[in-house]
């Protein structure tokens, strides 16, 4: 079939784009689709580790509620090592901390618990964990340690967890000015319907604090 006259200068000028440009054009649309299937791939694979890492957290649940340490200490090692990169990962140590403190290994609990401050994705599992540890730092009487811990900068919804805990670090060494300062952040940075808001308003009281 014969082309028109602009029929062949639109071809002429095509196949000069495409003698200069040809092999950019190729190379990018390689690049394109080579990163749209990786997108996928990456997608693929995150999902499918979510699913397992759901599978082991439902296995460490199970173990929690059975009150079966080894299982729990055998779970979270899963979670920690093959699926610590998914939201399960530091919840499972979230949850496997909880275990070990409630049964008294309160080196068990101080191991999961850093584990999320260094490695948890989302920042909501790190200042969890921070004030979590920090509990446990007390009871330990590293009361010193657990201020440092606290030291951390916390967005607002945090504010109150931090504050009440410092509190309870400073009355223990024997800091009672300073506490009372500390449960009085508390109080006053917590919202109206916060359960936290009346328990640490209980300790204020016992300190002389002002009515809130």
């Amino acid at each position: 079939m014969a082309y028109d006259l602009e029929e062949q200068e639109q071809l002429a000028t095509f196949k000069a784009f495409w003698k200069q440009y040809g092999n950019f054009v190729v190379t990018l649309l390689t690049v394109v689709l080579l990163a749209i299937a990786g997108w996928r791939g990456w997608g693929w694979y995150q999902a499918r580790e979510a699913a397992a890492g759901a599978v082991v957290y439902e296995q460490l649940q199970v173990a929690v509620q059975s009150r079966d340490i080894d299982k729990v200490k055998a779970a979270a090692g899963v979670l920690f090592e093959k699926h610590g990169r998914t939201a399960y990962g530091p919840m499972g140590a979230l949850v496997a901390a909880k275990a070990y403190f409630e049964a008294g290994d309160l080196k068990g609990a101080r191991a999961p618990l850093q584990w999320v401050i260094d490695n948890a994705a989302e920042d909501e599992f790190k200042h969890i964990a921070r004030v979590r540890l920090a509990g446990v730092l007390l009871d330990e009487k590293a009361y010193d340690d657990g201020l440092k811990l606290l030291a951390a900068d916390p967005p607002a919804r945090f504010l109150t967890a931090y504050a009440d805990r410092r509190g309870d670090l400073l009355l223990a060494q024997g800091k009672a000015a300073e506490a009372r300062a500390a449960y009085q952040q508390a109080v006053d940075k917590a919202e109206e319907g916060n359960p936290i808001r009346r328990l640490v308003q209980v300790k204020l009281d016992a300190l002389g604090g002002a009515q809130k």
